[in-house]
């Protein structure tokens, strides 16, 4: 009776082992029909968001939610309904087209003339002046003239930009705005700031929607265009974004595949 009972519980325990172990393989069972974990990890993945339990509680359901449609479509005889089986067909087409279309795109589509062409039209758009201005930022006129009396006696203005300024995006480093385009600043900020020499800092605080600035001139110096190299990606974005160039290029690729194959 105790070699009986001894079994048993072997059994027990080996199907509760048997279904601890297929439950982790498995991100889900629905009727029978199991969903790999792999499967949950690639929604999770191309989610390109922070991999926590409740995103994967709701990749989950979406894989679930699947299934049980599949299924379902699969016990009415959807599947097998010509209409249906169309759809599939062009749908699995398109996505075969676009593939084909993009591999050629990567390996052969973009010609170094292109490139090129496209480099020296966006190189126009570098023209002008660039700035490296430190600006202090405070809610009251009052405060700002206080602070620029401060400056011209000899007052430093990093720290007092440290300590002062409600910029929190450049206070930390002493109101350093790096180097700036006047076009990329409001334009009461601009147009103070360009009549600056260099280490010069404005006689009045400049009034924005943001509060009263106190600006510093560090330096100043032409735009330069970055190398052809360095855009390279962007520049290769741009072309293939355009619909023109897709579709000639399109055209392009079914010339050279009809070229190499025998038609009757």
């Amino acid at each position: 009776m105790l070699k009986t009972h001894h079994l048993i519980s072997i059994s027990i325990f080996s199907a509760c082992l048997f279904s601890s172990t297929a439950f982790s393989q498995n991100a889900a069972i629905v009727n029978g029909k199991s969903i790999p974990k792999s499967q949950l990890d690639k929604l999770v993945q191309k989610s390109n968001q922070p991999d926590t339990p409740q995103l994967r509680d709701q990749a989950r359901e979406m894989l679930v939610t699947r299934e049980l449609i599949l299924q379902e479509a699969d016990k009415r005889g959807l599947i097998q309904k010509e209409s249906v089986r169309d759809q599939l067909e062009q749908s699995r087409m398109g996505v075969l087209v676009a593939a084909v279309f993009e591999d050629f795109v990567e390996k052969e589509g973009v010609a170094e003339s292109e490139l090129k062409a496209a480099y020296e039209s966006v190189k126009t758009q570098y023209t002008g002046k660039e700035y490296h201005v430190e600006h202090i930022l405070v809610e009251k006129e009052s405060d700002a003239k206080a602070i620029i009396t401060k400056i011209k006696g000899g007052a430093n203005f990093e720290e007092i930009a440290k300590a002062k300024s409600k910029d929190p995006g450049s206070a930390p480093n002493g109101g350093d705005l790096g180097w700036v385009s006047d076009k990329a600043l409001v334009p009461e900020f601009s147009k103070a700031m360009v009549q600056l020499k260099n280490s010069q800092i404005t006689d009045k605080p400049v009034k924005s929607q943001f509060g009263w600035h106190i600006i510093k001139m560090l330096d100043v110096r032409e735009v330069k265009a970055p190398s052809m190299d360095e855009i390279k990606d962007q520049l290769k974005q741009m072309i293939v974004s355009d619909e023109n160039w897709q579709k000639a290029k399109f055209a392009e690729m079914t010339q050279k595949l009809r070229a190499k194959a025998k038609i009757q």
